[in-house]
């Protein structure tokens, strides 16, 4: 009897065993199963693309390479974008290697009443502690336009603090542009000189007329800091030179903004442009990118912001 009860027990511990090993072989089996399905979809994580005005992808040496050959470059960023932060000073670096000297750089995060500051800073008159303290820095200055302020001063290039002061903006926002032309005339030194061309029919500005309801101070106040930025790259551009400028997107998108601007006073000037924009996919431009710019930096929508 005893026999008999061991040979079951036995059998039924041998059953056991057997399903054990059948379930975690199924198991192994399943996870592979998985594994291969995860594996398929898993790929080399793309920060951006390059695509040029017709959505054709091109790489950064190309553009790079294309762009030396310009007047004029306006890098149009989106504020809180890494990427565009970082091609910025990428292409920084590659232009100096191709321009040398002949390369000058500006900026609609400095204001043009604050250029003084930029220059003794430049020449070691100040501490960098009372240049970031006096020139009324962008949060993300640190993170986001410190290198490209450092790498000029190092290399002994030019930097323009081009935005017109942020008073004067608010004040056109609030008054209209007409009242620039009440300002003393040691005021009106940092602004593009009046009367400043006033045109709604361009794209962007009736864009912010609409955005606005109708209230006109609104795109004027743009059209100052266009007018302005252009004003003062081209006092500061030599023939001969590359100028780098760095703004936001919209303000040189479609070759309008500042480049409307410019062209009003250097219409044969070569001038070129690059957009910043984001997508969930950017294996391919969106047709609404198309035509922005000369070159269109295409990043992720999920990509890490600076703030």
């Amino acid at each position: 009897m005893q026999h008999r009860n061991y040979m079951i027990f036995s059998r039924t511990i041998l059953i056991c065993f057997l399903t054990l090993m059948i379930g975690s072989l199924n198991a192994q089996s399943n996870n592979k199963t998985e594994t291969e399905v995860d594996n398929e979809k898993i790929e080399n994580p793309q920060a951006y693309k390059i695509y040029n005005s017709k959505g054709k992808e091109i790489s950064y040496k190309k553009m790079t390479l294309a762009l030396s050959e310009n007047d004029m470059i306006f890098f149009g960023e989106l504020h809180n974008n890494t990427v565009s932060h970082w091609l910025q000073y990428e292409l920084s670096r590659d232009l100096y290697a191709i321009k040398g000297t002949n390369l000058a750089f500006g900026a609609e995060m400095f204001e043009s009443d604050n250029q003084v500051i930029m220059n003794e800073y430049f020449l070691g008159f100040i501490s960098e502690g009372n240049f970031e303290k006096e020139m009324r820095m962008w949060p993300n200055y640190e993170t986001d336009y410190k290198p490209l302020i450092e790498f000029a001063k190092e290399n002994g290039l030019r930097f323009v603090a081009s935005n017109v002061p942020r008073r004067y903006a608010s004040m056109v926002s609030k008054e209209g542009i007409g009242k620039l032309a009440d300002l003393p005339s040691h005021s009106k030194i940092y602004i593009a000189p009046l009367p400043i061309k006033v045109d709604l029919n361009i794209k962007c500005y009736k864009e912010m007329l609409e955005m606005a309801n109708g209230n006109v101070f609104f795109p004027q106040a743009q059209m100052v800091k266009d007018a302005t930025m252009a004003h003062f790259i081209l006092q500061n551009w030599s023939k001969g030179e590359l100028f780098l400028h760095f703004n936001g997107s919209f303000h040189s998108d479609n070759k309008e903004g500042i480049v409307y601007y410019v062209r009003q006073k250097q219409p044969t000037l070569k001038i070129v442009n690059i957009t910043t924009v984001e997508q969930d996919n950017i294996d391919k431009l969106d047709k609404e990118h198309q035509g922005k710019a000369d070159y269109i930096i295409c990043v992720p929508a999920r990509m890490t912001k600076t703030y």
